[in-house]
């Protein structure tokens, strides 16, 4: 199977499973909200990122050994594969026991984490910490074997069975929500089926890829764990800069201002996230075709792929952020009330970073994709320290608003960083030309917000379901015109008329 087809069947397999979740989780959520409130709310998201924190435990092995896997699945060279999956095994085994151990080390400091809990005793917010710490140590026992499917650009066989986990659960918990109207419950729901979910993987994986079963395994040489090393040593920075950025935010927001604040946000971040996971189905799932790419093709096609790749990006990415800007607020407000939106401020910072980690999503995934994973391991710790050291300071002086201030500044940190060091390492040029069409792209997106919210102004001066799905579509119209009009002429823009258009094509 050609690496477009794989990706086509990772793409289908992907939104099918996606929007059927999506649709569920925002009916989940409603339910959630009416039932429980706010203060739950921010609970669960607090302790998913108190989770994620821990999952630095992790370093990047997964990342790395993914790599790994590329060539060996390539040239089917069984041993090589046996012997790495040998490897990545006793690795995350390793991994469960440190966040298990480090997670039980965090309970005494939970009552400092969350603030005003309200009605919620301590010994409710450790219980409902200690279930999703199972949930998290349990799942590495199992998702390192998803990797060879992966390597295979089988990433839909991982999709489908998550999906079907997700479905049930949703709608397991949403009958249970109106059945006894408790988290707990609602918790050990999840964390049972979580439990079938991770059986049933591991009964299928194992007898998908027997080799995974098989006791004759070779050890690595030395000169085959190096270059493994090298990745992970690099990647733990990359990691830890990761962790500090992303999953800060909401034990920032629940330290400093309080835990339904957290909640608030989370539903904001409910919708950008569901969209991003839309979108990440096709950024992701060309990941393992792009390893497969430059390991067997030339940079002048690397290089020509990427920029369609990016160019992609920038479209959806730069839809999407307009999208948020101009609708999102009002959507909440419609979706649950006007008491859970936030400051206009608030919102800006938070999609104009959502825009530039799209931005930067095609340059990173081709960055993971080529195995560069050290000339920047130190940028990562930096990201880190820039957004935490703003975000605290700036919280405390200007709100909300500061945290995401140190968000939007570590990002751009990156943003700027990375395209040198993919043009020098694999496309062997400079990234001027990034960076042009970079600015380029930004002068479009600023044309094109200020005449919507000139629009917004008309439209939504009366808000209703009715206004605004009008300004939904008038805002799909003019920005996809603007876009086509001002980027006819762009060699990716042809090269994808020629892929969609002509039934002679080759694939990627």
């Amino acid at each position: 199977m050609s690496r477009i087809q794989n990706a086509k069947k990772n793409i289908i397999y992907g939104y099918i499973g996606t929007l059927i979740n999506l649709l569920l989780k925002f009916l989940s959520r409603t339910v959630f909200i009416y039932i429980l409130g706010a203060t739950y709310l921010g609970i669960n998201g607090l302790y998913t990122n108190i989770l994620s924190v821990l999952s630095f435990a992790e370093l990047g092995i997964g990342t790395a050994m993914n790599y790994s896997l590329y060539k060996p699945v390539a040239t089917n060279d069984n041993e090589t594969i046996k012997s790495l999956m040998r490897l990545y095994k006793i690795a995350y085994r390793w991994i469960a026991a440190i966040v298990a151990i480090l997670g039980i080390i965090i309970i005494p400091f939970l009552e400092y984490i969350v603030k005003d809990p309200g009605n919620i005793s301590r010994s409710e917010l450790v219980t409902y910490y200690i279930i999703f710490l199972f949930n998290t140590v349990t799942s590495y026992l199992v998702t390192y074997k998803y990797s060879l499917a992966n390597a295979e650009q089988k990433n839909y066989i991982q999709t489908n069975i998550k999906t079907t986990s997700t479905i049930i659960t949703i709608i397991v918990q949403i009958i249970v929500l109106f059945i006894f109207r408790n988290f707990l419950v609602y918790l050990l729901v999840e964390s049972f089926i979580g439990i079938v979910e991770k059986l049933f993987a591991n009964y299928y994986l194992n007898n998908r890829y027997k080799i995974l079963l098989e006791k004759n395994i070779k050890n690595l040489q030395k000169e085959e764990i190096k270059p493994i090393k090298k990745n992970i040593s690099a990647l733990i920075f990359h990691k830890i800069g990761e962790i500090s950025v992303y999953q800060s935010d909401n034990i920032i927001i629940s330290s400093f201002i309080n835990i339904t604040v957290v909640g608030i946000i989370s539903n904001y971040n409910l919708v950008i996230s569901s969209i991003m996971q839309l979108i990440n189905i096709v950024f992701n799932s060309l990941v393992s075709s792009f390893g497969n790419l430059i390991a067997t093709e030339t940079i002048h096609k690397q290089l020509k792929l990427f920029k369609v790749y990016r160019f992609i990006a920038f479209w959806i990415f730069g839809f999407s952020s307009i999208a948020f800007i101009i609708l999102l607020t009002p959507f909440v407000e419609l979706w649950i009330g006007k008491d859970l939106i936030i400051e206009n401020s608030v919102l800006f910072l938070i999609i104009f970073d959502f825009y530039v980690k799209g931005h930067r999503i095609a340059i990173n995934n081709f960055k993971v994709a080529a195995g560069v994973f050290e000339a920047d391991k130190y940028v990562a710790i930096i990201q880190a320290i820039v957004n935490i050291i703003i975000s605290i300071i700036l919280v405390q002086w200007i709100g909300l608003s500061g945290i995401f201030v140190g968000t939007v500044i570590q990002g751009l940190i990156s943003t700027f960083t990375k395209p040198i060091i993919v043009y020098s390492r694999v496309f062997k040029k400079s990234a001027k030309e990034y960076y042009i069409d970079s600015v380029y792209y930004l002068i479009i997106l600023g044309v094109t917000l200020t005449i919507l919210e000139g629009l917004k102004y008309f439209i939504l001066s009366e808000l209703n379901w009715v206004r605004f799905f009008i300004m939904a579509i008038t805002l799909s119209i003019i920005v996809n015109l603007i876009f086509l009009i001002t980027l006819r002429n762009r060699e990716e823009l042809i090269y994808l008329k020629n892929i969609l258009f002509n039934k002679n094509r080759r694939g990627i």
